[in-house]
């Protein structure tokens, strides 16, 4: 039986990245050794999407909120950007830049959650 799923992030700066999480994001996390940060994440649901071409394997991870407005403003307290604002069918999202470069995406589903 499945316990939970553990994401990785692969990253060009995992030291700053990890502050990211742990300092900006406050995430909760455990030391796995010689300071191998572990994060807890909030509750997590998994859709599977059809594959354009050349999208096959592809994965996308988008941190979920209540309320986008509030967490954009609260991000922006942090002196954190985040990327223009989208409406969707689905939802209303954005991007935050970790420090190394790479992108998450955060949006406010309008649809039923899994949770």
């Amino acid at each position: 039986m499945m316990i939970g799923a553990h994401v990785l992030l692969y990253s060009k700066n995992p030291d700053a990245d990890r502050a990211f999480l742990r300092d900006v994001l406050e995430f909760r996390s455990v030391d796995a050794g010689g300071g191998w940060l572990i994060f807890a994440l909030p509750p997590a649901e998994v859709a599977v999407h059809p594959a354009d071409a050349g999208m096959e394997g592809h994965t996308a991870l988008y941190l979920m909120c209540d309320n986008l407005e509030a967490t954009v403003k609260a991000l922006a307290a942090k002196n954190i950007q985040c990327g223009a604002i989208a409406k969707e069918r689905w939802g209303i999202r954005t991007t935050i830049q970790l420090p190394s470069g790479s992108e998450l995406g955060l949006y406010q589903p309008t649809h039923p959650t899994a949770f």
